[in-house]
C-alpha cells in the first residue's frame, strides 16, 4: 500500500490523496526526508504499548504476509530500519510460537533487484499443497511508482524460521497493460485454486472506480489477466490490500483459501485509499465466471460493513491449519505529527489478532481477540451487580489501568427511556451522531460505558460507551462510541470521535463490551464482536500508574454493571532477536 501523512481528518484526506497527474501517474505516499535519520538514538517509552506488537524502534505499517509454518506463525510488514517516518520500506520478519511473544529475524525482502529497485511494497502469502509457502509482494521499477507483481521464495524450506528469501530471476510475474493504471496497480492477494487454476487479485482503480484484477495462474509463475475484474465499485477510489476469502455458514472454523461448496460465502475486503478506512462485503464467488456477486442489501461502498470502524488500515487475513481458524491482523498508525513521531523514535503498532467468523445470522462478521491473548492476564478484579445511576461513575480499582483487558456485561431494566432517533441523523454516519451526542450530554438509555486512560480528576479520559435510541415502534438503534476527543491536554494531536451502529437483539436488555487498553491504545469489541473500534490517544497525565479506569453512566435509566472481569496485562517477549 501507499502511505499518507498520518495526521489530517478522512475530509482533508480526501483532497490529497486522489491526485492524478498527466500521465495518469498518482503518488500519494509522503516522504518525510528531514526525519530519515539513519538511526534513532532514545526511544521514549511513555506511549509505547505493551502487550501490542511493534519493533523497539522506528516506523511500522501494513501486516504483510501473516502464515503458519512448520509450527511458527509467521508476520512480513513493512518497516523502515532508518527512521521513525514512512520510507526505506523493507519487509521485517518476526517468528512466534502463539501469537503473542515474538522474535525478529533480519528482513525477509528488501530492495536489490531491477523490478524492486524503487520499493518492496505489500503483498500475501501463500502456502502450496506440497507445503511450500510463496509470497507475493508489489515491487515499485522507478521514480513514476510503476508498479509490478514479484514473488520471493524460501532459501532453506527445511528451515522452520525461513530466515533467507530468494527473489528468482524470472521476475516480474505479472506487468500492468496498457489497460491498466501502472502507478495504481498493488498489493497481491494469497492465492487460491479452483478447477487447476491459481487466482489472485491485485487492487487498483480505473478513474475513481475501485477494481479488484483477477489473475490466472497454472503453475504459479505465469499469470493471466481475466477479461473480467472479479468485481469493482464506482466511487470508491484506489482499493488498497484487497482479500479475498471464504467463510463457513455454520460454526467458527475458518476455511482454506481454496474452499468452496454450498455450505460457504465469500468475502472481500478492500482498504480505502480515499477515505483511509476499510470496507467489506459477503456473497457469491462463481468460479466459472470468476465474478463475485455481494449479498442482496448490503452496501457495497465506503458506508458499508467495516472490519473496524477506528484507527485500522491494511488489514490481512490467513488460515491457520493448527487451529482450522481464520485470523485478522490490522496496523494503527499514530495521531499525532511526524516530528514527535521522531522524538518519540517509533511510529506505529500492529493490533492484536483477531479470529474472524461468520454471524449466525450470515449478515456480518463476527471477530474477537485470538485466545492465545488471555496468557497475558494477571491480577483480575470483579464488579458484580453495581448499580449506575444518572452521573455515577466508578473507578475498577487495584489493576493497572493502563495495560488492561476489561470485559463487562451491561444490564438495564427497560427500553422506555430510549432517545428519539433523530430521522436526521440517518443521512449521517454514526461518528457524527457520536460527535454530536458524546459521553457527557445525558440521554435515557446510556450514554454509559467504561472511562478508559483517564486522569483521577478527570481532566483526560477516552470513553467508550453505547447510546440506545429509539427509531420506530419496537426497533431500536445501539451506537457504540470510542470518542478521543477528552483523551489528551496534549497539543497538535488529532483526536477523533469514532462510532458505529451495532446490530443486535435487544431482547435480553443486556449489552456487553471487552477493551483492550495498552498505553496509547483503546482497542474495544461490542456485543461479543459485532463491532469494533480502534482508537490511538496521547494522555499527558493518565500514562502509567497514574491512568484509571471506570465505569460510567450518564442516562436517566439506571444500568448495572452485571458482571465485570477486568486483567492487568503482562508484557510479552517482543522481537527479541533469535539466536542462532
Amino acid at each position: 500500500m501507499m502511505v499518507m501523512p498520518h495526521t489530517l481528518p478522512v475530509l482533508a484526506l480526501f483532497a490529497l490523496l486522489f491526485v492524478p497527474s498527466n500521465n495518469g501517474a498518482e503518488a500519494s505516499h509522503k516522504i518525510y526526508s528531514r526525519y530519515q535519520t539513519l538511526s534513532v538514538e532514545n526511544v521514549n517509552q511513555v506511549h509505547r504499548t505493551g502487550y501490542h506488537f511493534q519493533p523497539p524502534r522506528n516506523w511500522i505499517n501494513d501486516p504483510n504476509a501473516p502464515m503458519y509454518y512448520k509450527g511458527l506463525y509467521h508476520l512480513f510488514y513493512q518497516y523502515n530500519p532508518e527512521g521513525a517516518v514512512w520510507g526505506n520500506i523493507v519487509w521485517a520478519h518476526s517468528v512466534s510460537k502463539d501469537l503473542i511473544n515474538w522474535e525478529s529475524l533480519e528482513p525477509a525482502i528488501y530492495p536489490s533487484k531491477w523490478f524492486d529497485n524503487y520499493g518492496c511494497w505489500s503483498g500475501s502469502a501463500t502456502v502450496l499443497p506440497n507445503g511450500e509457502p510463496v509470497i507475493l509482494y508489489t515491487g515499485i521499477v522507478d521514480k513514476n511508482n510503476r508498479q509490478i507483481q514479484n514473488y520471493a521464495v524460501p532459501a532453506n524450506l527445511s528451515d522452520p524460521y525461513l530466515r533467507e528469501w530468494v527473489k528468482p530471476d524470472d521476475n516480474p510475474i505479472v506487468n500492468p497493460d496498457a489497460s491498466v493504471n501502472g502507478s495504481a496497480f498493488r498489493d497481491p492477494t494469497t492465492a487460491w485454486l479452483a478447477d487447476g487454476h491459481w487466482r489472485i487479485l491485485i487492487g487498483s482503480r480505473r478513474k475513481n472506480r475501485g477494481v479488484a484484477y483477477l489473475y490466472r495462474s497454472k503453475d504459479f509463475k505465469k499469470w493471466v489477466k481475466a477479461k473480467h475484474p472479479l468485481h469493482s465499485v464506482q466511487g470508491t477510489g484506489m482499493w488498497e490490500c484487497p482479500d479475498f476469502f471464504p467463510v463457513s455458514l455454520s460454526g467458527k472454523n475458518g476455511l482454506d483459501p481454496s474452499v468452496m461448496g454450498q455450505n460457504v460465502k465469500h468475502v472481500l475486503k478492500v482498504s480505502l485509499d480515499m477515505t483511509r478506512y476499510e470496507y467489506y462485503t459477503m456473497g457469491t464467488y462463481n468460479k466459472k465466471k470468476d465474478k463475485y456477486f455481494p449479498d442482496e442489501g448490503l452496501v457495497d461502498g465506503w458506508a458499508g460493513l467495516r472490519l473496524d470502524y477506528g484507527n485500522f488500515y491494511a488489514s490481512k487475513t490467513f488460515f491457520d491449519p493448527s487451529t482450522n481458524r481464520r485470523v485478522l491482523w490490522g496496523w494503527a498508525n499514530e495521531s499525532d505529527d511526524p516530528q514527535k513521531d521522531k522524538d518519540k523514535g517509533w511510529a506505529g503498532i500492529q493490533l492484536i489478532p483477531r479470529k474472524v467468523w461468520l454471524d449466525p445470522s450470515g449478515k456480518q462478521l463476527l471477530q474477537w481477540p485470538v485466545a492465545e491473548l488471555e496468557k497475558l492476564r494477571g491480577h483480575n478484579v470483579q464488579l458484580r451487580n453495581q448499580k449506575l445511576n444518572q452521573g455515577n461513575h466508578v473507578e475498577v480499582k487495584v489493576i493497572t489501568a493502563a495495560q488492561a483487558d476489561v470485559d463487562v456485561t451491561f444490564s438495564f431494566p427497560s427500553l422506555d427511556k430510549a432517545e428519539p432517533f433523530d430521522p436526521k441523523w440517518a443521512k449521517l454516519d454514526a461518528l457524527d451522531v457520536c460527535d454530536q451526542k458524546g459521553s457527557k450530554d445525558p440521554g435515557g438509555l446510556g450514554p454509559f460505558g467504561l472511562l478508559t486512560l483517564a486522569s483521577k480528576n478527570l481532566e483526560e479520559f477516552t470513553p467508550v460507551f453505547f447510546r440506545v435510541f429509539k427509531a420506530a415502534a419496537d426497533k431500536h438503534k445501539v451506537l457504540l462510541c470510542s470518542d478521543a476527543r477528552s483523551s489528551s491536554l496534549g497539543k497538535g494531536l488529532y483526536k477523533p470521535s469514532f462510532a458505529g451502529f451495532v446490530d443486535v437483539d435487544l431482547t435480553g436488555k443486556k449489552l456487553s463490551l471487552r477493551s483492550l487498553i495498552d498505553h496509547s491504545v483503546v482497542e474495544s469489541f461490542g456485543v461479543g464482536g459485532r463491532i469494533a473500534i480502534s482508537s490511538r490517544v496521547y494522555p499527558t497525565i493518565a500514562v502509567s500508574e497514574k491512568a484509571h479506569l471506570y465505569v460510567f453512566n450518564n442516562g436517566s435509566e439506571t444500568i448495572t454493571v452485571e458482571n465485570l472481569n477486568a486483567w492487568s496485562m503482562n508484557t510479552p517477549v517482543m522481537n527479541v532477536p533469535i539466536k542462532s
